[in-house]
């Protein structure tokens, strides 16, 4: 199902699909065809109306990041989905890779002792398509589209919750896109642990692999990783005092957004809460929107004020 009709044929065209399996309407879709949940993959503005006609008509839904532009309405699907029994998941496909798997078993289990700094870098060079390409002309094409997997990442890695926020965005020199595409940003966790963030999507540096690369300083050494990308995916110990450690994988059947599905499928079968459910990934919204307040504002941002100014929206 799509709403542009141009796309629409090209899916049926590359998907060699029958006429009769191709919707231009999710309701023309769900009275339709008969199934048990959906899958929203729209832009940002038609999360929310597809979710909860989903929800209203009783389907489970797995939906693409960022999860809904504000508190507010994430809260409202979230309580439409317990009210109607349902799965609403936010797919945080990074989640699903060997690196970060055993980084947060690593993490968990305080191999290097408690994590005291951590700094992040994204690098990507973005930046050969023609101006008039849609992705330059996103909004908040770092924050919202791209970091907010980092964001997901810190959260989940670290098993802490963040309390505050300072941020600066800005637009390189010839940056094809039309808000900021480069930013850092400082970050406090409950945990005490404070993380410094750069991205860049003109960067002319080294490219780093999607979820960027992660070093993380503990009390007796550094856990170095990198994950998702044309690098090597790696997991590195780096114990003070002490030779490295090149830590072996772990196997994970079903990386990527295949992750994302096998895990929602897993919930809506047995009923039981995705590790990146609705409820769960609203933390990952709100520290996405107080980066972004925190880079137009020029200030630091409290994270409990920026849930409470979104739920009164």
């Amino acid at each position: 199902m799509d709403v542009h009709a141009d796309t629409l044929k090209k899916a049926q065209h590359q998907l060699k699909l029958p006429p009769q399996c191709c919707f231009s309407t999710l309701t023309e879709a769900l009275t339709t065809v008969e199934t048990d949940a959906v899958l929203v993959t729209a832009s940002l503005s038609g999360h929310v109306p597809a979710t909860m006609e989903a929800l209203a008509a009783g389907k489970h839904v797995l939906l693409e990041k960022p999860f809904v532009p504000s508190i507010a309405q994430a809260q409202q699907l979230v309580e439409l989905a317990k009210q109607r029994g349902l799965i609403l998941m936010v797919s945080q496909n990074y989640r699903y890779y060997p690196a970060v798997r055993i980084a947060i078993e690593l993490v968990g289990q305080q191999v290097l002792g408690r994590v005291c700094t951590v700094n992040i870098d994204f690098r990507r060079y973005d930046n050969l398509k023609p101006r008039e390409h849609s992705h330059y002309k996103l909004w908040q094409p770092l924050l919202a589209d791209m970091s907010i997997h980092h964001f997901d990442l810190m959260r989940v890695v670290l098993a802490q919750e963040p309390v505050q926020v300072i941020c600066k965005t800005w637009n390189p020199p010839g940056s094809n896109y039309l808000d900021a595409a480069a930013g850092t940003a400082i970050i406090t966790f409950d945990g005490r642990t404070v993380v410094s963030y750069r991205g860049n999507w003109v960067s002319t540096g080294p490219q780093t692999n999607w979820a960027g690369e992660w070093h993380m300083e503990c009390e007796q050494g550094e856990l170095v990783w990198t994950s998702r990308g044309a690098l090597p995916e790696s997991v590195m110990l780096y114990p003070r005092g002490e030779p490295v450690q090149h830590i072996a994988l772990p196997k994970v059947p079903q990386n990527d957004r295949h992750g994302s599905l096998v895990a929602f499928v897993k919930a809506v079968r047995t009923g039981q809460e995705p590790e990146s459910s609705g409820r769960d990934n609203i933390k990952t919204l709100a520290l996405m929107l107080a980066c972004v307040e925190a880079a137009s504002s020029g200030l630091p941002v409290s994270l409990t004020d920026i849930l409470s100014l979104h739920e009164q929206e």
